[in-house]
């Protein structure tokens, strides 16, 4: 059953994976990942993480680096924000 998107898990256990020396906790948001650290991280921990998740975008920002979700596929949704035209009396 998919989770929805707003769902935050953060159970992850870290023996066994293969994660940065620094990784404190391992989070998910959606099909988002984040891992927090407990000082920054180096770049060579933000290529072992990009390894890991080849075909997602992975940023590193000091003690945090971030898989992000997948782009959607398919048709954008249609915007159903009123417009300036849109009055009634």
């Amino acid at each position: 059953m998919p989770l929805p998107r707003t769902h935050i898990r953060s159970n992850e256990d870290l023996r066994g994976h293969i994660w940065p020396a620094r990784t404190q906790a391992v989070s998910y948001i959606g099909t988002a990942c984040v891992v927090e650290g407990t000082g920054d991280f180096e770049p060579a921990d933000l290529t072992l993480v990009r390894h890991r998740f080849p075909d997602r975008h992975v940023t590193l920002d000091g003690d945090v680096i971030t898989i992000w979700p997948h782009p959607p596929t398919g048709p954008c949704p249609q915007d159903t924000r009123p417009t300036d035209t849109d009055h009634t009396p």
